[in-house]
């Protein structure tokens, strides 16, 4: 794992190697130019030498001339060595183009020698004219040397004269190429300080990012640094605190929402207890008077009326008695045929029922109390207010894995907005005459019963009637409303 040391590291390394490469490329440019302005330089040296040793050696041989002492010829032998010696390094300058006086000009200086040899031994023999005149012989030989040196740097001068020009001519390059080089390496350096910044900066920006998702309660997006630093591992770390507090929460809301739907349950059943006692109004009192009316109205020969005490008294029974439990569709189906009975009477022609039942689903089971309520809205929305009455139509018939329970009118209908409303139990519908129960209340606990929502549909337009379609789960047997929601 890279680490922000060392990315900086990299970054002081790439700088440095950066300047010490100008600095080597810089000096190597300079100390070439030196060298070649050291070799020309030393050529002009060298040769201005002869010319300073020749005038030495004839200087010292007419003192030694004048005076022939130890001293002065050890002076002049050594004045002569010197020339010889630069004799040699002049003869090492030759090239192609002045290797033909070169020559001549080291000839010249052999001759000088000889010519100055001749002048001491001329003078150690005690013949001192002819040293004399050795020694004029040299010192016009001297002048020829100094006339010929001045003649080789002329000649050096035109022969370097180009090279001059290229050093001129590289100079200017160099500069030119010292401002691009220094151009080129800002560029590097910029770019290469930016792509470092932006490998620190942006895993920042993104983990600055995750925090402020984190700070508004976002706690179910992952965080994603693109690093490979330190940045990285407190990426990774935050993401799994932000893991363990999503799960938590996700947790506490699971906890609350079984809360709630306990609590409607409580309250569902609470109400349906509030509703059975405010309805016990000294129940068995009820039914002994029902069935008292009952048998006096058929031994006085009104049978219609007897009947009518019957279904009284069983619908009565059934809603004090079920409202708890689960029961199955056939009971549902016999005590909702008595509340036809019931309302037939009351509405005459004015009703029209329509049943289509399967009876081979009579024996799955529903919350108890769930069709009454629904036909009952049926009554009261469609044939109650209309003077010429209406219909309705209820069906039930097994539907792949589900039984599907449909209740349909004439009415009036329902727009799309109370539809939304009384599904989202946003509303509290008008409750039933008979039962107290309205439609929000047979909604909530067909979806404690079953465990789900989405099991009622409604199909309405104004002015054409209302459908009402219950798509339930098949459940076989009868138990505790409790047990089958919880269950569910």
């Amino acid at each position: 794992m890279n680490t922000i040391q060392k990315k900086i590291w990299v970054l002081a390394s790439v700088v440095l190697a950066i300047m010490i490469a100008i600095w080597l490329t810089l000096t190597f440019y300079n100390q070439k130019m030196q060298t070649q302005y050291n070799d020309i330089l030393q050529r002009y040296l060298q040769m201005n030498e002869v010319t300073s040793s020749s005038q030495d050696i004839v200087a010292n041989l007419n003192r030694y001339l004048m005076i022939p002492t130890a001293g002065n010829e050890a002076e002049l032998e050594e004045s002569r060595e010197r020339l010889l010696s630069v004799q040699s390094t002049v003869y090492e300058l030759r090239n192609v183009d002045n290797e033909f006086i070169l020559t001549n000009y080291s000839h010249l200086i052999d001759s000088f020698i000889e010519t100055v040899d001749r002048s001491v031994m001329f003078q150690e023999q005690g013949e001192a004219e002819s040293a004399l005149a050795e020694f004029a012989e040299a010192s016009n030989i001297s002048l020829y040397i100094s006339e010929m040196t001045l003649s080789i740097f002329d000649t050096e001068l035109k022969t370097y004269e180009r090279f001059y020009r290229g050093i001129i001519s590289q100079s200017e390059e160099l500069e030119k190429l010292g401002v691009w080089l220094l151009l080129l390496i800002t560029l590097v350096l910029v770019l290469f300080t930016y792509l470092f910044s932006r490998s620190i900066t942006k895993p920042v920006q993104q983990l600055t990012k995750a925090a402020n998702e984190l700070a508004i309660g976002r706690f179910d997006r992952p965080i994603k640094v693109d690093s490979n630093d330190e940045i990285s591992f407190l990426a990774k770390t935050f993401d799994h605190m932000r893991s363990n507090i999503n799960a938590l929460i996700l947790e506490i809301q699971k906890k609350a929402q079984l809360e709630r739907e306990l609590q409607e349950s409580k309250m569902l059943l609470q109400e349906s207890q509030l509703r059975n006692l405010q309805n016990q109004i000294n129940p068995h009192f009820l039914f002994n008077t029902l069935n008292t009316l009952s048998k006096k109205a058929y031994l006085d020969g009104a049978e219609e009326t007897s009947d009518l005490l019957v279904s009284v008294a069983g619908l009565l029974r059934y809603n004090l008695k079920r409202m708890d439990k689960a029961v199955s569709l056939y009971e549902e189906v016999y005590v909702l045929q008595q509340y036809i009975d019931i309302q037939k009477a009351r509405y005459s022609d004015r009703l029209k029922f329509h049943a289509d039942v399967q009876e081979s689903v009579l024996g799955f089971q529903i919350p108890g109390l769930t069709l009454q309520p629904l036909i009952e809205n049926a009554v009261i929305h469609a044939i109650e207010p209309e003077e010429d009455g209406g219909e309705i139509w209820f069906r039930i018939q097994e539907v792949g894995d589900e039984v599907w329970i449909e209740i349909e009118d004439n009415g009036p209908g329902i727009d799309e907005e109370k539809q939304r409303q009384l599904l989202e139990q946003a509303i509290i519908s008008k409750e039933g005459h008979s039962t107290g129960i309205g439609f929000g209340n047979v909604l909530k606990r067909l979806n404690l019963f079953f465990g789900r929502e989405g099991l009622v549909e409604i199909d309405s337009e104004v002015g054409q009637g209302t459908k009402i379609t219950l798509k339930l789960p098949k459940v076989k047997g009868v138990q505790n409303h409790g047990q089958a929601a919880h269950s569910g």
